[in-house]
């Protein structure tokens, strides 16, 4: 379950330049918990200020929304409040309601409705608008491999509602949720945190009813480029595969460059392949090759 974090007996209120200002200096460091937790009065602050999201909104239409369009990698259910500045990330999101027009049109999926998943980042959040998506929350001690199949154990804990108001700390790889549309269209403020490794950072989805990792969620544009020169036959490729398959930071990246280098063989060469691989000192390659070993002996 995300921390809670219940208000301080205060009623400040401050502007969109006053939070940047406070999280670009010293006093803020979300490297850790409760570095980013030491920003929960601030950003509560600015959720108390009812006027400034909609000024910034007025404010990006009459540009046709350039800031939008320059900085923000997210999806159209996401407004970025600052470009990213590095260690962190300042946002709204909005969570429309399953009667809403966009909903009816696109269906849940574009707002990940129903889909138990975690984040591989620390934020924090606060209800800004409205009732408030809903969540049943589960949480999981992070200690996985990540491969789809994988047993974890997860332990339900609650459902309820991301209220006005409301402030919760996510953990990266520990809390997971599936969230349920709110009742009316509701907007969330967030502060993100992000790591210089963010990119291999994994993102989670789970199937909660037999308590295993369905999916990775998330792929490293360079594991994209390394199974297309891998896939095009290139020899450096393969030697390129090779050393990340032995010497690569990011767990993810040495069993892509696996996948990729078994791809390309068959027979005795493929089986030799997945057998090394129970060998490797990756969990990931190794939860891979014991599936493929079974699947050879099972058929």
């Amino acid at each position: 379950m995300p921390r809670l974090i219940e208000p301080a007996p205060d009623d400040n209120v401050i502007d969109l330049d006053a939070l940047v200002d406070w999280c670009e200096s010293a006093a803020f460091d979300p490297g850790c918990e409760e570095g980013l937790a030491a920003a929960a009065p601030m950003l509560r602050a600015l959720g108390r200020n009812r006027d400034f999201l909609a000024d910034f909104a007025i404010a990006e239409l009459k540009t046709r929304c350039a800031g939008q369009r320059q900085a923000n990698p997210y999806s159209a259910q996401v407004m970025l409040l600052r470009p990213p500045r590095g260690k962190y990330v300042l946002r709204a999101a909005f969570w429309p309601a399953e009667r809403d027009h966009v909903v009816r049109m696109s269906g849940p999926a574009p707002f990940l409705y129903h889909v138990p998943h975690d984040h591989g980042f620390d934020f924090l959040t606060i209800g800004y608008l409205g009732p408030g998506y809903g969540s049943d929350y589960y949480a999981y001690d992070g200690d996985v491999a990540g491969a789809a199949g994988e047993v974890v154990a997860l332990r339900f804990v609650e459902r309820s509602h991301l209220s006005q108001g409301r402030m919760l700390l996510y953990r990266a790889n520990r809390d997971i949720h599936a969230q349920v549309p709110p009742d009316s269209l509701s907007v969330s403020l967030n502060i993100l945190a992000s790591a210089p490794d963010q990119g291999w950072r994994r993102q989670y989805r789970f199937d909660t009813v037999r308590s295993t990792i369905a999916e990775c969620m998330t792929v490293a544009s360079a594991q994209l480029l390394l199974e297309l020169a891998v896939g095009c036959g290139s020899g450096n490729a393969i030697d390129l595969a090779q050393d990340f398959v032995a010497r690569h930071p990011a767990d993810a990246m040495r069993r892509t460059a696996w996948d990729a280098i078994g791809t390309g063989l068959t027979g005795v060469a493929r089986l030799a392949h997945w057998e090394s691989g129970a060998r490797s000192s990756s969990p990931l390659i190794r939860f891979a090759s014991e599936a493929a070993l079974q699947s050879v002996h099972n058929g």
